[in-house]
């Protein structure tokens, strides 16, 4: 199934105008935060109900695969340095209580980001959608991604349909995505952990999506999650949150919900985390933190876009961290991280 787009015309994926990087620094730069949110995609959750967030935020972002939008991309990407892009939809996420639905969303998305990367002249790569909550229809999707689209991981929103990730209704799709040994990309889902004192404020963007990451990634190590599937490989978004700074103190109070001698501040260095912040101090502390080995570009486009999208790239070197570091952050991590599968040409078949 295609879906309701003809995302087969190469005139739909950018002039080609912009395809090759332009700069003076010849290292790498890796974005592993960066949405793409095709209309038609987005007109089809809207037709379903719409996603939990709702489409709106994603709108009028030039984020469509439209020739002019990826264009435009592209020349972001080129003015900062940026060599490939790791796309997603999230946290417009097909999930729907009706599986139906679901995949036909999660298909729709899936083929519209495999046919960009396709035709991208190997600028952009993707994390697949699957139709959560429904278990073995996502195990489905993620094969069909894998296999024959060749994404390079999956994405997946802190709840889904108001369960936590750490549910251990998920406990099925980590067996598989463990048996990958898959990366898999956590995003707020943009509920603001439900807290109307947050919404309310309008702190949903400042605030609320951090707090999201942060009682996440907690949620996993509370239920050992990366500990019980050692071969997934976890990406927190915006450096884990309020992780790098509460550190110690959430040590501290582990065994108010933690069984037995495990320290979160271990766990936590079985994740990996993108860079959205631009605070030079949280990046630091996220080091000292983690490790700057577990540390990956994040630029969170099209919500940041054109001087901050320069920012997000350029802060990760005006942080005061040695050249070595940056570099790990800025490329060697995702490498080591993705492997081939960054270079790894797509099947022509999207059966």
């Amino acid at each position: 199934m295609r879906g309701a787009a003809d995302v087969s015309d190469p005139s739909r994926v950018g002039s080609g105008r912009a395809l090759e990087p332009e700069r003076t620094n010849p290292k790498m730069k890796i974005d592993v935060h960066a949405h793409l949110y095709p209309v038609a995609y987005l007109d089809l959750l809207d037709s379903f109900g719409g996603s939990g967030v709702g489409t709106a935020i994603a709108r009028g972002r030039h984020a469509d695969q439209t020739p002019d939008d990826l264009d435009r991309r592209l020349a972001m990407m080129n003015k900062a340095g940026v060599d490939v892009q790791v796309l997603s939809v999230s946290p417009q996420d097909p999930y729907f209580s009706n599986a139906d639905q679901g995949v036909s969303a999660a298909r729709l998305a899936n083929d519209i980001l495999a046919d960009v990367v396709r035709q991208g002249g190997g600028r952009f790569a993707a994390f697949a959608s699957l139709p959560l909550p429904h278990i073995d229809a996502a195990i489905a999707e993620m094969r069909r991604c894998f296999d024959k689209l060749g994404m390079v991981g999956i994405t997946v929103s802190t709840t889904i349909l108001g369960r936590p990730l750490a549910d251990a209704q998920f406990d099925g799709l980590f067996s598989e995505l463990d048996r990958r040994e898959a990366v898999v990309f956590i995003h707020p889902s943009g509920v603001s952990l439900a807290s109307s004192i947050v919404t309310n404020s309008h702190l949903d963007g400042p605030i609320g999506s951090p707090f999201e990451d942060t009682v996440c990634t907690l949620q996993l190590i509370q239920a050992r999650v990366p500990e019980r599937f050692p071969g997934i490989k976890f990406i927190s978004s915006h450096l884990g949150g309020c992780l790098p700074f509460l550190m110690k103190r959430i040590d501290i109070q582990a065994p108010v919900f933690m069984q037995g001698p495990v320290l979160p501040s271990t766990e936590a260095k079985r994740f990996w985390y993108d860079t959205v912040n631009a605070h030079p101090a949280a990046l630091r502390c996220a080091c000292e933190t983690y490790g700057s080995d577990r540390l990956l570009l994040g630029t969170d486009t099209p919500y940041w876009q054109d001087s901050l999208y320069q920012l997000a790239v350029d802060y990760v070197r005006q942080s005061g961290l040695s050249n070595e570091v940056a570099e790990r952050i800025y490329h060697e991590n995702a490498l080591a991280l993705f492997g081939a599968k960054l270079s790894k040409p797509l099947n022509q078949s999207d059966a």
